[in-house]
């Protein structure tokens, strides 16, 4: 036995767990993120001063941003190693929340330490303590209970045991891997217990490919082998399993043209002649002219997110159906589909194998080429995208007089689409791009390429402002020697910014590319084309009559980065972005590149709807067409 605090005992046990992936064994807790505060600096704090072990402590900033970082260097290490996160009580706790949320949506490992209150209750209400008259064991913490895979509450020193040994299971878990969420009393925190030694011990927790049923792979191959126009979507689950080279040699065999969602993009590389790119709502013309004609949908380690799906609307082949590989057996079953709950790696390999054993090849001849060749050419005419006399913006709902007034302000006309298609060609094929929200991840879906696996690094599952310079953070302390760049909008980084200070402290360099369009410029589009004003979405000064329609604010980005000890650059040409790329990659301080583009000049449309909630009674008549509209689509859509 070994006597030590409860927080000692916790220290001791994460340093010892390790896990194993097809025979490759790796050390799975790099450290711990804190934002150290009365209820867990005495406790935990205490434990990790006089003895980490090999556990790295990392300030955070903000618990939300500490923890996002941390969920973005788990995706990077493709969820084989974690960073811990701990908090204080309340309002430290709670900020963690979103992060936990974010984390389970897009089943990257978490694991999260809020301090509670105490076990004894003999000071309540402590300080942040959150109270709730109906129950006393109610806390801020029991808020994470929806969001988690795993929750538990640390009330007894002998309660970490079974705690610890349950969140290594979930955190391990290949089909729901997502937050944990330990809930540490503060005072057991310092409490003392005899801990039996063999809890101490190294812990290998295998994680296993689950093997295919040769029935189910028999439903699928029998399902695909009478099909002339099959299409694969390849999801974040082709990425978990590493089967991106599987899926482009069984396409190859077959002829069969693949897709991309958001957390599949880099699994699978760009250049691969049967890759039709990003598909559904922020899909582009290739991947959604075949989707729509496709009369077999595979759908490998993806959840069909309405995104993917174009609200259920992209799908139209009369007879479409759809088969599944995926290790959750709920996302295997969406869409009504025969499914397959198995590694995709796996699974792939034997589908192969009978589809091979029938002599199967699709129908295709020319369709996959000429789809991808008109693609081609909306994608050098994005990249060609400038202003001139006659220029028209690619968003056509908008205020006549954002863009000649943002024009005025700053002296840019660079368009969005030429400024990422610029920033594609100029930064390395091995640097990691990480995006979230906003119009960001709409255009690189279409336009960014990926021929370096794991190399693309979006946060849509959870579509979350704030992840972005997080998550390069996160990146970056996953592959210090790979250039990392954070697309970043106006709006996120004023959301949460916070751990672009910790990268500068941490020495872990990352660039940020900051797209300043002056305001939420996604949801000022979907406002204006559904027939709403511009409201509260531009970043403007009330006017006369108290409305925030007043002048564009005048905000220096790149004033606000250098104060913090970034070296930054302000880019107004393509001239600018040139230099400010080139001369960044030069630094060994983290960069921020402020980049005015014009509003309204993302990518839209190709062939894709999105299903939102518009009102169905309205004086104005665009708010009406608006909703004629919306019914029309959802006619056309399937209903389950």
């Amino acid at each position: 036995m070994a006597k030590m605090t409860t927080a000692q005992a916790l220290v001791k046990f994460l340093d010892n767990q390790y896990v194993s992936f097809d025979g490759e064994e790796t050390k799975f807790v790099e450290g711990i993120f804190t934002v150290f505060g009365h209820g867990i600096v005495c406790g935990l704090g205490q434990a990790l001063d006089e003895n980490p072990g090999g556990l790295k402590v990392f300030q955070g900033k903000n618990e939300q941003g500490m923890a996002h970082a941390a969920a973005s260097f788990a995706k990077q290490h493709n969820r084989r190693k974690i960073i811990a996160c701990s908090s204080s009580i309340g309002p430290g706790a709670a900020n963690m929340i979103t992060a936990a949320a974010t984390a389970t949506v897009n089943n990257i490992p978490l694991l999260l330490f809020p301090a509670d209150t105490f076990s004894t209750r003999q000071p309540d209400p402590v300080l942040q303590q959150f109270e709730q008259p109906s129950s006393l064991s109610i806390t801020t913490n029991d808020a994470y209970k929806p969001v988690c895979r795993y929750w538990d509450r640390i009330a007894r020193p002998e309660h970490l045991m079974s705690a610890m040994l349950n969140a290594m299971r979930a955190l391990t878990d290949t089909a729901n891997a997502g937050a944990v969420c330990i809930s540490l009393c503060q005072d057991v925190e310092g409490e003392s217990y005899d801990y039996p030694e063999d809890f101490f011990k190294k812990r290998v927790h295998k994680i296993t490919r689950i093997v295919p049923s040769l029935d189910e792979i028999s439903d699928i191959a029998e399902i695909i082998s009478v099909a002339k126009n099959p299409l694969l979507i390849a999801g974040g689950g082709v990425r978990y399993s590493e089967a991106g080279k599987t899926v482009e040699e069984f396409c190859e065999e077959f002829n069969i043209p693949f897709a991309e969602t958001q957390s599949g993009k880099s699994a699978v590389l760009s250049s691969h002649p049967l890759n039709l790119g990003g598909v559904g709502v922020t899909g582009n013309l290739a991947a959604n002219t075949i989707a729509k004609d496709a009369d077999v949908v595979i759908g490998v380690g993806t959840r069909f997110s309405d995104f993917t799906t174009a609200s259920k609307s992209l799908f139209r082949h009369d007879g479409v159906k759809f088969v599944t590989i995926n290790t959750d057996r709920f996302d295997a079953c969406k869409l009504d589909a025969t499914k397959c709950v198995a590694d995709a790696k796996l699974a792939l390999s034997a589908l192969g194998a009978v589809l091979e054993a029938k002599a199967y090849k699709t129908g295709y001849a020319d369709e996959i080429k000429n789809a991808k060749a008109a693609w081609n050419d909306e994608m050098k005419r994005l990249a060609d995208y400038s202003y001139d006399e006659n220029f028209e913006p690619l968003i056509k709902a908008r205020d006549e007089k954002t863009i000649p007034e943002f024009i005025e302000m700053y002296g840019s006309t660079l368009t969005q689409t030429q400024v990422l298609a610029y920033i594609r060609k100029h930064i390395a094929d091995d640097a990691i791009a990480v995006a979230a929200a906003g119009s960001l991840p709409g255009c690189m879906q279409r336009m960014w390429t990926t021929d370096e696996r794991y190399t693309y690094n979006m946060e849509y599952g959870y579509s979350c402002m704030g992840y972005e310079i997080a998550g390069a953070l996160g990146s970056k302390l996953a592959a210090p020697d790979r250039e990392v760049y954070a697309f970043c909008g106006d709006g996120s980084y004023l959301m949460l910014h916070s751990e672009l200070v910790t990268s500068l402290q941490e020495g872990a360099k990352i660039n940020v590319l900051l797209f300043d369009n002056s305001g939420f410029g996604c949801i000022n589009n979907l406002e204006m084309s559904n027939g709403i004003g511009n409201l509260a979405t531009e970043f403007r000064h009330r006017d006369e009559n108290g409305q925030l329609l007043g002048s564009l604010m005048n905000i220096d980005f790149a004033a606000c980065a250098a104060g913090y000890g970034c070296k930054t650059y302000k880019v107004r040409s393509l001239d600018d972005l040139k230099f400010a790329l080139e001369d960044a990659k030069k630094q060994t301080v983290s960069t921020l590149l402020d980049i005015k583009v014009l509003p309204k000049t993302m990518t839209d449309g190709y062939g894709a709807w999105w299903h939102v909630g518009i009102a169905s009674t309205s004086a104005k008549e665009s708010v009406r067409n608006a909703y004629k509209s919306k019914e029309e689509n959802l006619s056309k859509a399937r209903k389950y």
